[in-house]
């Protein structure tokens, strides 16, 4: 009868001290879990603060970028607008001109190249190439100088007419295109304060 009351009593004290180690295993285990959820923690909050940072850079130095450019941008958009609205002037001023004045414009335009080349325009064997122009008003404009050479009508250059005279030496070209060109690099200024006015022009 003792020896039954002793092993129950020697099964009792290894079952407590099972029971102790497992607590003490168990508590062992929520530590080490406790400290890795603490590492862990500090990891990530130190990932996100890193990621933060550089956010941060990437936004400043897009805002200084976007500062940057602003005035280029501003400057660009007012150049645009400026040739738009020349543009416009442009096709409103041919528009409003008659058959007979842009033939006179064309007339012109020769007689001053041709008394520019001088001699050199003067060679016997001369032949005229002409776009937006009908035969015969090539034809008028070259009889007008006392010019008497073939001619040839070509794929326009551009939407203007023109009439283009070869020598043996120099090639005259009298254009609409080239007069408007002139008009708009000699009296840039003057037509942009005409068309915006001086005092918005810096506001554009």
């Amino acid at each position: 009868m003792e020896e039954l009351q002793s092993t129950e009593k020697l099964d009792r004290e290894i079952l407590e001290d099972a029971k102790k180690k497992a607590l003490r295993v168990r508590k062992d285990c929520d530590n080490t879990i406790a400290a890795q959820n603490a590492e862990w923690e500090r990891k990530i909050d130190s990932q996100i603060d890193e990621i933060n940072k550089k956010y941060n850079l990437l936004v400043k130095n897009e805002e200084e970028k976007v500062m940057a450019r602003l005035p280029v941008d501003k400057l660009r958009a007012k150049n645009e607008k400026i040739e738009e609205l020349l543009q416009l002037a442009e096709d409103n001023w041919y528009k409003e001109l008659s058959r007979q004045r842009i033939l006179e414009l064309l007339g012109i335009e020769l007689s001053k190249r041709l008394v520019f080349c001088g001699d050199t325009a003067n060679s016997a064997q001369k032949n005229a190439y002409y776009y937006r122009l009908s035969q015969d008003e090539a034809l008028l404009l070259l009889k007008n100088e006392k010019i008497d050479c073939k001619t040839e009508e070509i794929p326009p250059d551009n939407r203007y007419p023109a009439l283009i005279l070869d020598a043996e030496d120099v090639r005259i070209t009298a254009s609409i295109q080239k007069i408007i060109e002139y008009h708009l690099h000699v009296k840039r200024t003057e037509l942009i304060e005409g068309l915006i006015g001086a005092a918005l022009l810096e506001n554009v």
